[in-house]
């Protein structure tokens, strides 16, 4: 095989999983080539990944040692894209009542879906993440792309409970923005004791709904280890019982009377 098809080869291998360690002599049995060989080949592939902005290839020295594709996004990849989706969310044709605002299209559309889970994965990629959990329904994708690019399990907690997912642990908790005693879910078989967990939403107000799924891993003895909501109200800031979370954008001044609206970046960027 010639060095540019298993440059090719390789790259296409790597991508398709971030975060395995994948060793040398792998690599060297698989496309028949010297260590050596297939050591400059990655040097050649990490210096690539870095110059476009997309990760880079973590050292593991060692017998047990090898590569691992690590995503993450330039800040100035980030910051255009971040962008891009404010002035896309800016239409005030988006406004919905009660201070939503209408994102289903872009939660469907796969390549916004998957750039915002390489923004995710690339603020959370040294918090060590075991589960990203989310609650049905508009979460799922967003919690999905995270995972692909972090490569670990997503677990979604539900309202009801199912009969296909088996017993369940329940809480009650309290909507932040209603002041309503609401019910949360989640089958006893999703979580391992001691899981590193990253909670994913597309939407938080006060942040009730990310307060109950935090209260939930405590009863599997599980461990918070990060937040990250899609957008962000400003308006509920006062009485936000959540503190610790990054946030793709923030909603400014949503007035549906006006019919006016205003999105900017949230505090990701400064992660990345």
């Amino acid at each position: 095989m010639k060095r540019s098809e298993r440059l090719v080869a390789m790259t296409h291998y790597i991508l398709d999983r971030p975060r395995n360690l994948i060793s040398l002599p792998f690599f060297s049995e698989k496309f028949d080539a010297a260590k050596s060989s297939i050591s400059e080949d990655l040097g050649i592939i990490n210096k690539m990944f870095q110059h476009e902005g997309i990760g880079y290839l973590e050292t593991i020295s060692g017998a047990a040692g090898g590569v691992k594709y690590i995503p993450a996004f330039s800040l100035e990849g980030s910051s255009r894209f971040v962008e891009e989706l404010c002035e896309k969310l800016e239409d005030p044709a988006r406004l919905l009542p009660g201070g939503y605002l209408f994102m289903s299209d872009l939660l469907g559309d796969p390549e916004t879906i998957r750039n915002i889970g390489k923004l995710f994965a690339s603020a959370f990629r040294n918090k060590d993440i075991d589960v990203v959990m989310t609650v049905a329904t508009k979460g799922i994708p967003l919690a999905y792309a995270v995972a692909s690019f972090l490569n670990v399990p997503v677990v979604i907690a539900r309202r009801d409970p199912k009969i296909s997912e088996g017993s369940t642990v329940s809480i009650n908790y309290v909507s932040g923005s209603t002041r309503k005693i609401q019910t949360m879910v989640l089958t006893k078989r999703s979580l391992s004791q001691g899981s590193r967990v990253c909670i994913i939403d597309d939407f938080m107000k006060a942040g009730g709904t990310i307060n109950g799924m935090r209260n939930l891993l405590m009863e599997f003895d599980a461990e918070l280890a990060g937040i990250g909501v899609l957008a962000e109200a400003e308006d509920e800031e006062e009485d936000r019982v959540v503190d610790d979370y990054l946030s793709v954008v923030q909603i400014v001044n949503a007035d549906e009377r006006r019919g006016s609206i205003e999105v900017r970046p949230g505090n990701l960027l400064n992660k990345i």
